[in-house]
C-alpha cells in the first residue's frame, strides 16, 4: 500500500504530525510519497514528486487547511483523501491533529481489509470549444479581465437552454456545495448544506442583476462576456486561462468527483470558523 502526504506549505505543525506520521506508517510496512514542498520540509527532497503524481497512491493525506486539502485532492483525482486540520475544524478537514494517528491507521486497515469507505463530494469543470479546464472543488469564474471600474463587461447566463440573466457585471461564480462557504460566501451567495445536489449561479457585481440561483446539480450553466478585450476563466482560485471576448463557456460536473476518506466533517461546526 502507498500512502500520500501533504503538509501545509511553511507550517511547522503540520510538518512535525507529517514526520510523526511517516515514521508511523513506514513501521506498518507503508510505502510513502510525499509532494516536493513536503520532502523538503522534511528532509527528503530525493522522494520529492509532483502532486500530479498522487492519484497512484492508495490514500492521500493532507495536513492543513483548506487550501492545502483543494491542493491535494487536485493531484489525487479519484483517489481517497483523508483531511488532518491542525486543531480547527474545517469543511473539509474533520480529523483534529490529535487524533490523526488513529485515524490513519483506521483508514490504512480499512483499505488493506477492502473495507475503506468514502464520500463523494462533486467538482465541476469549464470548457469551450477545444479546451477543457481543469476541475474545480470549489467554484469556477468567469469574468472580464479584471475586478472593478472598467474591469468588466457584458454577462449573459444561461441554465441549460434558458437565459437566465444578461446585463453590466464584473463576472459570474458558479460554486458546488463544498464551495459555497468560500469565494461564494464573499460574493453574498448563499449557503448550501454538502447534502443537497446543486450548483450556486451568482453574478458578481451585476448591475441590477438577478439574485444568486441554486440549480440542479446536472445543468450546464454558460457564461459569455463581451464588451470587454478578453474573458478568464479561473478554477478554485489559482487555475487561470484566458478566452476571447464573446467564448461561450460551459460549465457543469467534471466526471470525477472528489473522495473523502474518513469521518465526515459536521457541516454546523465547521460554520463557526465562518465568525
Amino acid at each position: 500500500m502507498e500512502v500520500g502526504i501533504v503538509a501545509q506549505r511553511g507550517n511547522e505543525r503540520a510538518t512535525s504530525l507529517a514526520e510523526t506520521l511517516s515514521g508511523r506508517l513506514e513501521a506498518d510496512g507503508v510505502e510513502l510519497r510525499f509532494d516536493a514542498t513536503t520532502a523538503t520540509a522534511l528532509g527528503r527532497d530525493d522522494e520529492g514528486r509532483s502532486v500530479d503524481t498522487f492519484d497512484g497512491c492508495d490514500l492521500v493525506v493532507s495536513i492543513g487547511g483548506d487550501g492545502t486539502f483543494l491542493f491535494a485532492a487536485r493531484g489525487a483525482n479519484g483517489t481517497p483523501v483523508l483531511g488532518v486540520n491542525l486543531g480547527e475544524v474545517g469543511f473539509l478537514n474533520a480529523v483534529g491533529p490529535d487524533e490523526a494517528e488513529a485515524a490513519v491507521q483506521r483508514e490504512v486497515d480499512a483499505y488493506r481489509r477492502g473495507e475503506l469507505e468514502t464520500q463523494e463530494a462533486p467538482r465541476i469543470a469549464a470548457h469551450t470549444d477545444g479546451w477543457t479546464g481543469e476541475p474545480a472543488m470549489n467554484e469556477i469564474v468567469v469574468q472580464g479581465p479584471r475586478r472593478g471600474r472598467r474591469g468588466g463587461g457584458h454577462v449573459e447566463v444561461r441554465v441549460g437552454e434558458s437565459t437566465y440573466d444578461s446585463g453590466p457585471a464584473d463576472g459570474v461564480l458558479v460554486a458546488t456545495p463544498t464551495g459555497s462557504s468560500a469565494y461564494n460566501l464573499s460574493e453574498r451567495g448563499p449557503l448550501v448544506h454538502p447534502g443537497v445536489e446543486g450548483l450556486v449561479v451568482n453574478e458578481m457585481a451585476a448591475r441590477d442583476g438577478m439574485p444568486p440561483l441554486l440549480v440542479p446539480h446536472d445543468r450546464e450553466i454558460t457564461v459569455t462576456v463581451t464588451d470587454v478585450d478578453h474573458a478568464i476563466v479561473v478554477s478554485d482560485g489559482r487555475a487561470r486561462h484566458e478566452v476571447d471576448a464573446g467564448t461561450p463557456v460551459h460549465i457543469g460536473l467534471a466526471d470525477q468527483p472528489v473522495r473523502l476518506a474518513g469521518p465526515a466533517a459536521d457541516f454546523f461546526e465547521a460554520l463557526g470558523k465562518l465568525d
